[in-house]
Order: structure tokens, then C-alpha cells, then sequence
């Protein structure tokens, strides 16, 4: 499968925002002895997206070139 055409940034970026907002909902559920099903998707499909990313970008990511990956995707977002 041929994954040149796409963004990894961009899908890299969803992915670690769902993750922000996921993390809390997991935490609320806990401690409101609620079982965390939506929190648990949000989970899986960030994790999903995360990966993806990493394994679609040729080189690859390191965590040094993560924040330059966001704030490429935030600057093309707002340009």
C-alpha cells in the first residue's frame, strides 16, 4: 500500500488531540465508578491514529520532532 500521499503530521496531530481530550474522560469515569466506554474508544482510535502515523512517515518520528510536526500542522491550519 502506497501511504506517500498522506499527512502523517496532520493524522499524528488528531490523533495526540483525542488523546489530550480522552485522558480526562477516562480519569472522570474512573472515579465516578462508571465503566469508561466512550473514553476507552477515544483511546483506541488516538492510539490507532498515533501509530499509524509513525509507522506511514518514511523516517519515521522521534520525540524531538513531534512538537515540530504539530506546530507545522497548527501554522498550515491557521495560514
Amino acid at each position: 500500500m502506497d501511504l506517500a500521499g498522506l499527512d502523517t503530521d496532520l493524522i499524528l496531530t488528531i490523533g495526540l488531540v483525542i488523546a489530550i481530550f480522552a485522558i480526562p474522560a477516562v480519569i472522570s469515569a474512573f472515579s465516578d465508578h462508571r465503566p469508561p466506554r466512550a473514553a476507552a474508544v477515544a483511546v483506541l482510535m488516538a492510539g490507532g491514529l498515533i501509530v499509524f502515523a509513525f509507522y506511514a512517515k518514511p523516517d519515521g518520528y522521534t520525540i524531538e520532532r513531534i512538537p515540530d510536526a504539530v506546530a507545522r500542522t497548527v501554522a498550515r491550519v491557521f495560514n
